[in-house]
């Protein structure tokens, strides 16, 4: 082959391999589906949906009196309905859509200029949607656990998707969205503060607002079926690694990592919650392992992917004090009526740890926050704990305000409440015909 020859084929040769690698590059740089960890998410989001649906409903619905279980499934069940059209109407606009510091756009309103080629990270756009409606439907679901037993259906139904916009969006855009809570600097991996303050704080207030139970405090209000809130806590348990390992969007090592912390902080919590409960009430209950369990994944769930596992021990051996505290101590002591405990569980143990995630965070996730101090780290969760308790509080109370105004009395009449709301707002009963 003559040398000029071989001269011209390597150039060409060369800058063919240079386009090529440019445009290799220009694809790395954009999204691109990956199989696997579609797989995983769509997974997730079925783990998640679970953990509502039957998770939650069977949990709290062990919980109340047999006249108000049937009360509970209809409204777990009603807010994965009314809430799951809501998310793809303007919720997820609202809340991933650009807009400002505080609220999303309306420019996916019904996820217009959404495809089934739209991909967002590594996998489909339709199921990053999907997952967060998930989050979207569990979080007022949570709330609802602390004025069980005596809010109307008609204000409930009313109440749930208000709530949803005016509080759950704002917050959820404010820290994942690119808005101001994500941009001050504060983490939260999978919700504590977007998931558990903001349902916890709301479900105080809620409380408050309602006024507690006939009799609460002078007559006893025990659970109807234990079975059925440890089989509740087990699946929500089972659920909750879609809530957190899922939240990185991606089968990788941080995923593993969260999978592995969100299960060594409740066994961790469980654990001490048991050993505290023994000491202090001289016998342990299935009860209290049951919520041992939940308040070691409520607080695990905002650090989970930026502890080590030797942090999560530590994050769930503190949600188990604080919790147990919160529940055994602070609401005898102010005398409100948190039915199932939703802010003892929830509000605390989400501000828990969203705090222990300053406080533990490992120094690889330290470092790559690019200069960011330990105490500064620490000083952003305080301030996010902070902003997320006020507005939540603030919010509710207005909705609520304003649901009085609108609406009349937000609690069923004393003869339904003593009659149980499964006849009174739904005419059925759990088991068999009323007596």
């Amino acid at each position: 082959m003559p040398m000029r020859l071989k001269a011209s084929r390597f150039a060409l040769n060369t800058v063919i391999a240079f386009v090529l690698s440019l445009a290799a590059g220009a694809a790395h740089a954009e999204d691109v589906l990956d199989t696997g960890d579609t797989a995983w998410m769509m997974t997730s989001t079925l783990l998640v949906l679970m953990m509502a649906l039957p998770g939650l409903a069977l949990f709290y619905g062990g919980l109340v009196r047999t006249k108000n279980l049937l009360s509970i499934l209809m409204q777990c069940m009603f807010a994965a309905g009314a809430i799951g059209v809501l998310w793809v109407l303007v919720g997820y606009s609202l809340a991933f859509g650009e807009g400002n510091a505080f609220i999303g756009d309306l420019s996916m309103v019904g996820l217009q200029g959404i495809t089934p080629d739209s991909v967002s990270g590594s996998i489909p756009t339709y199921v990053f949607v999907m997952f967060q409606g998930m989050f979207a439907i569990i979080t007022p679901a949570l709330m609802l656990g602390a004025f069980a037993e005596r809010m109307r259906f008609s204000v409930y139904a009313i109440f749930i998707p208000v709530w949803v916009l005016v509080v759950y969006i704002p917050l959820a855009h404010m820290v994942w969205g690119g808005g101001y809570i994500g941009d001050m600097g504060a983490l939260d991996f999978a919700g504590g503060l977007v998931v558990h303050m903001s349902s916890g704080f709301s479900a105080l207030v809620a409380a408050i607002v309602i006024g507690p139970r006939k009799g609460y405090g002078k007559e006893a209000m025990p659970p109807n079926s234990l079975p059925l809130t440890v089989i509740g806590a087990a699946l929500l348990w089972v659920g909750w690694f879609g809530f957190n390992a899922g939240s990185e969007l991606a089968a990788d090592g941080t995923a593993g990592l969260a999978f592995l912390t969100t299960q060594t902080a409740a066994t961790t919590c469980l654990l001490v919650w048991v050993i505290i409960e023994w000491v202090h009430r001289g016998k342990p209950t299935i009860l209290g392992a049951a919520t041992g369990i939940i308040s070691g994944l409520v607080a695990i769930t905002p650090a989970c992917a930026f502890v080590t596992p030797l942090g999560s021990i530590a994050v769930g051996a503190g949600a188990a004090v604080i919790c147990y505290v919160a529940v055994t101590m602070l609401k005898p002591a102010l005398g409100y009526d948190d039915s199932l405990d939703v802010f003892g569980v929830h509000g605390v143990g989400g501000a828990w740890g969203a705090l222990a995630t300053g406080l533990f965070i490992s120094p690889a996730a330290l470092d790559a926050l690019d200069g960011v101090s330990h105490g500064g780290q620490i000083m952003t969760q305080m301030t996010s704990i902070a902003i997320t308790a006020i507005f939540a509080c603030a919010a509710t109370w207005v909705i609520l305000f304003v649901l009085k105004l609108v609406m009349g009395d937000l609690r069923v009449s004393e003869e339904s409440e003593h009659e149980g709301l499964d006849v009174a707002e739904h005419s059925e009963t759990a088991y068999g015909s009323p007596s």
